[in-house]
């Protein structure tokens, strides 16, 4: 979008928050680039230029602006909505893979050589692997300045730069403060840090309905890795080089973060899965304004617009569980978890709460006895061989991975048919335009709207509602009177 300078300069000068991570505005006099929303007067339109990132701003001199803080912008909608190389490096490079394995490693996971990934990144994004990654540290250095209370130099360490002094060097390049300055400037808008505990605010594109999102989460928790507590949805994650307890409680205008790290490198990927689990970089108003032009999805839209698609933290926690889940309530696919938990989950400590355990790796459930599971043998066998699958890396499922082959490999094994295969789909890979036509609950709710209820009549109907089919099924779903549509009691 950034190259269509009319539509932008229109965009900055109404100060449109919709289009806050779709591209970032510099100005050429101040030598400052904002988020297209931000507050102040617009500079003149010869004034003006836009970059598709803020690290392709940050490399062409421009310094971050005070006021909108556009590092903290929503993320791009298009790495959750597509999936070519470019969105699958930057879903990657969001999940720290770049700090972790460097350059190299991101070329492998994704199977193309290092020039091709940078030559593509730099065609798209105006910068390559690199530096995207040193514009992630910058803003994770920003958030550990402001909302925690550690030293400089741990702070420096957890954000991943190599030395103090890069640290200091690229805080000041990028804020124009040194990281003392951003700390005093911070200190004054917020209030003082709790000991062990950061406290984020998550930005969003309004509108959004937790309703769904909330709800499904709360409804299908599995014991002792998630809980409601308080008006906040709580769970354990597993992290590279951690554990951690993230509290997520939906706000006006915002996601209150509360999290809980055994180590702070872990504070990046945390957030990027947090944000990915509730679809927060989303473009609701893309989505809304397609549904809305089939006439029988009009009033749904309208009642509660805004609606995402609950994913999830752990792509390949969610397969085993929407394993467990074939033809069972929710209460006893979160029993059959609850076991599993139990018997094979890492322990935790949660002194804010109920959690005891991580959701068990696969490598931890690859050497499990089958006769233990209180499953049917089919059922059995296709989780086990699922578990073999994801330990072996013969299934790919992570943020990286082609949707296509993740598709094929899976209905590759015995008992995964169609239905788990969307399911996982939508919620693990995060394809938004996957669809679930033998579903009986969106049979039922497409039939009580006058919608065609067979699979094929159902399926030939919602391709006018592509790429979004993902968020049609939210909309379906919710207009059913069950607990994963309502927002959970306080």
């Amino acid at each position: 979008m950034h190259t269509d300078t009319d539509r932008c300069v229109r965009a900055v000068r109404s100060k449109d928050a919709r289009f806050d991570g779709w591209f970032f505005t510099a100005v050429s006099t101040t030598g400052i680039y904002c988020r297209p929303s931000c507050p102040v007067v617009p500079p003149k339109a010869e004034n003006m230029r836009f970059y598709p990132s803020a690290a392709a701003a940050q490399q062409a001199g421009f310094r971050a602006c005070k006021r909108c803080r556009p590092d903290a912008s929503p993320g791009s909608p298009q790495w959750n909505e597509r999936a070519d190389l470019v969105a699958r490096a930057m879903r990657l490079i969001a999940d720290g893979v770049v700090d972790r394995e460097g350059v190299t490693g991101l070329a492998a996971r994704l199977g193309y050589s290092t020039r091709q990934i940078e030559r593509q990144l730099l065609a798209e994004l105006g910068a390559g692997p690199l530096a995207l990654a040193r514009a992630q540290r910058a803003q994770t250095a920003r958030l550990l300045v402001e909302t925690s209370a550690l030293p400089m130099a741990e702070i420096a360490f957890a954000a991943g730069f190599s030395s103090i002094r890069t640290f200091n060097d690229t805080v000041r390049e990028v804020f124009d403060l040194s990281p003392t300055e951003l700390r005093a400037r911070g200190a004054r808008s917020r209030p003082a840090p709790t000991t062990g505990m950061l406290s984020l605010r998550l930005p969003y594109r309004a509108p959004l309905c937790p309703d769904n999102l909330f709800g499904h989460l709360v409804a299908t928790a599995v014991p002792g890795v998630e809980e409601w507590r308080d008006g906040a949805y709580r769970r354990s994650l597993r992290l590279p080089y951690g554990q951690g307890v993230v509290a997520l409680r939906p706000q006006p205008d915002h996601i209150g973060c509360r999290l809980a790290l055994t180590d702070l490198r872990d504070l990046t990927i945390a957030i990027s899965r947090c944000r990915r689990l509730l679809d927060l970089d989303a473009d609701p108003t893309a989505v809304d304004d397609l549904l809305r032009k089939d006439p029988l999805l009009t009033p749904l839209v309208g009642k509660n617009p805004g609606r995402r698609v609950p994913r999830a933290v752990d792509a390949a926690e969610f397969a085993v569980r929407a394993v467990l889940g074939q033809q069972v309530s929710t209460a006893a696919a979160r029993t059959h978890a609850g076991r599993l938990v139990l018997a094979h989950g890492e322990p935790v400590d949660d002194p804010a709460g109920g959690l005891t355990h991580l959701f068990p790796a696969p490598e931890a459930l690859a050497e499990l006895d089958p006769g233990r599971l209180a499953l049917p043998r089919t059922r059995r066998t296709t989780l086990t061989t699922l578990v073999g699958a994801l330990a072996a890396g013969d299934i790919a499922l992570g943020v990286g991975s082609d949707w296509d082959e993740a598709r094929t490999n899976l209905s590759a094994l015995p008992g995964i048919g169609p239905w788990t295969v969307e399911t996982i789909a939508m919620r693990a890979l995060g394809d938004p335009d996957a669809f679930l036509p033998t579903d009986l609950g969106l049979r039922r709710a497409a039939r009580d709207l006058g919608l065609p209820s067979t699979p094929s009549a159902l399926t030939a109907r919602a391709e006018a509602w592509r790429p979004w089919r993902a968020y049609a099924v939210q909309y379906l779903w919710a207009s059913d009177d069950h607990p994963i549509s309502h927002m959970p009691a306080v």
